[in-house]
């Protein structure tokens, strides 16, 4: 669920940046605000996820394979 809210409040943060966007350049303020937390999240997420999900699994390295004698 941590996904989940997290996506909230980005959500919240890029209307706040879309409703109280300056007069000036105010196309140019609201694409950047709202891409840039778009971006900071998806990076997030994804590295979150692939943690708790890895594709390979961690392997023990100071491991020997047995001697076939």
């Amino acid at each position: 669920y941590t996904v989940i809210i997290v996506l909230i409040f980005v959500v919240a943060l890029a209307t706040l940046a879309w409703v109280f966007a300056p007069k000036e350049n105010r196309t140019v303020f609201r694409s950047s605000v709202i891409l840039a937390l778009a971006m900071c999240y998806l990076m997030w997420a994804i590295t979150y996820l692939a943690q708790l999900h890895p594709l390979e699994a961690p392997r023990r390295s100071d491991l020997r394979p047995e001697k076939q004698d």
